[in-house]
């Protein structure tokens, strides 16, 4: 596998790699946002402590919001605060924020194009022991249709906390989706991020893995060892869902042939859909997506949900190679 030159990542990406939750990255980002903006609050349902909210509550506690159990009050409470003048980010778990109140994203928020900014914690199957309730396996499909939104699915947490920092300074409703699961840290804090911008983490000209969220590192270990079978895997962080990178993906589309989405969310209305939106106007080719296969999930750890619904290295290998002898 050849790593972009251009891209500086993780020293130790394949060693002793760090192993951070994505959600910490929201946690530090929100801190650094808070001593540049006075006008940044944040606002959390009874969830401190897991989405990482309470690092800005002691920091600033004259700015933080605890509304308590009451997701739809709190998306409310953001646009009327974002109408206002202020920069909300609003805090819970993924299943309640978008998924409880979504009536008030769209109205309130979006509709208004108010300046709220979403925190979605626990996303993907990787929540694991909290079983399908707390897996929030649909909110990127459910937030990328919404007018005015920008949807992004950081890689690691430092990821996470650039993308929260640029979210708090771009203007207009954002969604960030983070998961509960230490993840390994690929990026360091030379690698670039910019919203809507799609990176090439490795090269390659047989198969492209478009990744994004924590799939991005299984699609790296999986590049590595499709490598030794003969196959040059390009992997691609596309962790702006929306707005999508359409010059960046047909490019990598055009160059390798086939392509193979890699998300840990369902595999209707998500990464896939929308990798294949921008392919079948721009680009058609051989195409398959890896994600939840329209069920839902349950309970147990991380590594073992992975590998019962296939979305592990593994089954990214064996896809890549079946994909490539489809080319033409």
């Amino acid at each position: 596998m050849k790593l972009n030159q251009k891209i500086k990542l993780n020293s130790k990406l394949f060693g002793d790699v760090d192993k951070v939750p994505t959600r910490d990255g929201y946690g530090k980002g929100l801190v650094e946002l808070g001593e540049k903006n006075k006008d940044v609050v944040v606002l959390c349902a009874d969830l401190t402590e897991s989405t990482r909210s309470n690092w800005f509550k002691e920091k600033y506690p004259e700015r933080f919001v605890e509304v308590g159990v009451a997701e739809q009050n709190m998306m409310g409470i953001a646009a009327g605060m974002a109408l206002s003048g202020k920069v909300p980010f609003v805090s819970s778990y993924a299943v309640f924020s978008p998924g409880r109140n979504w009536d008030q994203l769209r109205v309130s928020v979006c509709y208004t194009n108010a300046n709220v900014k979403i925190g979605g914690m626990h996303a993907g199957i990787s929540v694991g022991p909290d079983g399908a309730t707390h897996q929030a396996l649909e909110d990127i499909s459910i937030t990328r249709c919404l007018p005015n939104l920008t949807v992004i699915v950081p890689c690691d947490w430092i990821q996470g906390k650039k993308a929260t920092i640029a979210a708090g300074q771009a203007t207009g409703p954002h969604y960030l989706r983070f998961g509960r699961e230490k993840t390994p840290t690929i990026t360091c804090e030379e690698t670039p991020f910019e919203i809507g911008k799609a990176d090439v983490y490795a090269d390659g000209d047989d198969v492209a893995l478009i990744a994004t969220g924590t799939m991005v590192y299984e699609s790296l270990v999986a590049a590595k060892e499709l490598e030794k079978l003969g196959i040059s895997a390009a992997v691609v962080n596309c962790h702006t869902i929306k707005p999508i990178d359409v010059k960046t993906i047909t490019e990598v589309a055009k160059k390798c042939g086939a392509v193979i989405t890699v998300e840990e969310h369902q595999i209707n209305g998500g990464l896939g859909s929308a990798v294949a939106e921008v392919l079948v106007e721009n680009h058609p080719i051989p195409m398959k997506r890896i994600g939840m296969l329209d069920t839902f999930g349950e309970s147990g750890s991380p590594d073992e949900l992975f590998k019962k619904y296939k979305m592990n290295s593994s089954e990214i290998v064996k896809q890549a190679m079946q994909i490539v002898k489809t080319k033409k």
